[in-house]
């Protein structure tokens, strides 16, 4: 059985898609990711997407099986630095996170907060808890791992063996966020 997923920005004006099951659903708590959630919460409007402990919950996707539908335009990027090997992408239109794309990555960590909390994929586990400001202590719902496991590099490396080794590209808007959108965070 084939599925397909269909999400949205907050606001609607970006839908997209996501055929079949994920690669992994986790919770990313790299001092990066921590950053940026920050940064992205802070936008005008923007939506609440971080847990309260302050991680990143992602679910991962191969992306031959994610297709924009309308809005791809509206797509904006945020580097950390302008030579950071990932990009954070938002809908322009509502600040709503989308996701995050690796330099050369052949899928995508789509935000968990595209879809509704009734149907969001369940995390499998949290990864990067090195991180973790030492005020901060983390349940045992999920395991908490200091860094990615040899189970998580194998699962991206099945799926990349299951596409033919290619690294599809994807295409935003070609105006990245405005500076002084995110001098708020």
């Amino acid at each position: 059985m084939h599925t397909t997923t269909p999400l949205s920005c907050t606001c609607g004006a970006v839908r997209l898609e996501v055929h079949q099951d994920p690669i992994i659903a986790s919770e990313c708590h790299c001092t990066s990711c921590r950053t940026a959630g920050r940064r992205l919460e802070a936008l005008p409007s923007a939506p609440r997407f971080r847990e309260e402990h302050g991680g990143t919950p992602f679910v991962l996707y191969r992306k031959d099986r994610v297709r924009f539908l309308v809005g791809q335009e509206q797509l904006r990027e945020l580097r950390l630095t302008p030579d950071s090997p990932t990009r954070r992408v938002v809908a322009g239109c509502c600040n709503s996170p989308m996701f995050l794309e690796f330099q050369q990555g052949h899928w995508l960590s789509l935000y968990a907060s595209l879809w509704p909390a009734d149907s969001r994929p369940a995390m499998a586990l949290r990864t990067m808890t090195m991180d973790v400001p030492a005020e901060v202590t983390l349940d045992d719902a999920l395991p908490n791992l200091k860094r990615q496991s040899g189970t998580f590099f194998m699962k991206l490396l099945g799926a990349w063996l299951a596409m033919g080794l290619r690294v599809p590209k994807v295409t935003v808007g070609t105006e990245p966020l405005a500076d002084d959108a995110l001098s708020a965070g």
